[in-house]
C-alpha cells in the first residue's frame, strides 16, 4: 500500500509521510497475556520494520507503522502496544501506548512500568517534528500537550476506534478529538483508522475514516465511513505551520497555558499496575481510581 501511494502520486506530488492503523500486525483476540505472547507478540526490531526501513530507504519517506503486540525479554509478564516511526535511516522513535482501553486491553503501560519516566517521544525529522500516539491515547488531552509542549508539529494517531463512537452521527467521536487536538495544540493530525465489519469482531465495527486535520483543526481530506481499505492524502505545509507559530499572538494555547492555574494534575487518579495483568485486577484498579475522584 505505502509503495503504490507513493508512486501513484509521484506525478503530482511527494508522499513523505505515511500512517497505518493500531492493530495493523496483530489483533488481541485474546484475553490472557501468556497467550498474547505466545501466539502474537513480536520483539522489536523485527523483520517486518527490516520491510519498513526498506521502503523508507528505496522513497526517502517515512512511515508510522500500524501498532505492533510488543513482548520484551526483560519483562515477561507483559505484552505492549507499540508503533515504531521509520525513515530512511532507520528506526527514529518506539511508542508505546500509554493509555490502553482499559478493562479491555490487558496491554502494559510503560506508565506501570517506570512512572517517572518519559514516555512521548518525538523525532525531529527532515520532513518535520512528529510524534505519535494510539486510538483511546486521543481522548486525554494531556497526551498531546505532552507532544506539543515538546515542540511536535505532526502528531500521529493510530487507531481501532469503533462505533458507536466512531466516524459517524451522532457522536462522532473520531472526528470531534481529532479536530479539537489539532486545534489546541496548533498541529497537523494524521489519523488512521481501522475499516472493518460488524461480522469481523461483534459487537463492534471499525467505520475508518481515516483523516488528515490541518493546524486550526480543517480537514484536509477524509476517507468515506465504511468497512474496507482506504487510501487518504493530504498536503501538510509545515513552513506555515512555523510561520503561523512564529507570529500568532491569539489562539496560541501553548505560549497562553497557565500550568499553575490548576490542581487536577497533583490529585490521585489511576495508579501504575501491580500484579497480573488480567481484565479482573483492572477492574478493581478502575474502582480505585474512581474512589480518588471524591
Amino acid at each position: 500500500m505505502a509503495e503504490q501511494t507513493i508512486v501513484g502520486y509521484e506525478p503530482f506530488f511527494d508522499v513523505r509521510l505515511l500512517t497505518f492503523p493500531e492493530f495493523g500486525h496483530a489483533v488481541p483476540i485474546y484475553d490472557d497475556v501468556a497467550k498474547l505472547r505466545e501466539t502474537l507478540a513480536v520483539e522489536i526490531p523485527n523483520q517486518h520494520i527490516e520491510r519498513y526501513e526498506a521502503v523508507c530507504r528505496q522513497y526517502g519517506c517515512w512511515i508510522q507503522t500500524a501498532t505492533f503486540l510488543e513482548r520484551i525479554d526483560s519483562n515477561t509478564d507483559v505484552v505492549f502496544n507499540t508503533t515504531v516511526l521509520v525513515g530512511p535511516n532507520g528506526v527514529e522513535c518506539v511508542y508505546r501506548k500509554v493509555n490502553p482501553w482499559i478493562p479491555w486491553e490487558i496491554h502494559c503501560s510503560p506508565h506501570d512500568l517506570d512512572p517517572d519516566g518519559d514516555h512521548f517521544p518525538v523525532a525531529d525529522t527532515a520532513i518535520g517534528k512528529i510524534g505519535a500516539a494510539i486510538c483511546y491515547d486521543w481522548l486525554f488531552p494531556e497526551v498531546t500537550r505532552e507532544l506539543a509542549f515538546k515542540g511536535a508539529e505532526v502528531l500521529c494517531r493510530l487507531s481501532a476506534y469503533m462505533d458507536p463512537w466512531g466516524a459517524t452521527p451522532p457522536m462522532d467521536w473520531w472526528t470531534l478529538f481529532n479536530r479539537a487536538r489539532a486545534a489546541e495544540n496548533m498541529c497537523y493530525v494524521v489519523a488512521s483508522n481501522q475499516g472493518a465489519a460488524m461480522s469481523q469482531y461483534p459487537p463492534f465495527s471499525w467505520p475508518g475514516a481515516s483523516m488528515v486535520v490541518d493546524f486550526d483543526g480543517r480537514i484536509l481530506s477524509q476517507a468515506e465511513p465504511g468497512p474496507g481499505e482506504k487510501v487518504v492524502v493530504a498536503p501538510i505545509d509545515i513552513g506555515a505551520l512555523r510561520e503561523e507559530r512564529a507570529r500568532r499572538i491569539g489562539h496560541d494555547t501553548v505560549t497562553h497555558h497557565r500550568p499553575q492555574a490548576y490542581s487536577y494534575g497533583s490529585r490521585p487518579g489511576l495508579p501504575p499496575h501491580s500484579g497480573p495483568y488480567t481484565t479482573e485486577n483492572l477492574r478493581n484498579r478502575i474502582s480505585g481510581g474512581e474512589r480518588s475522584k471524591r
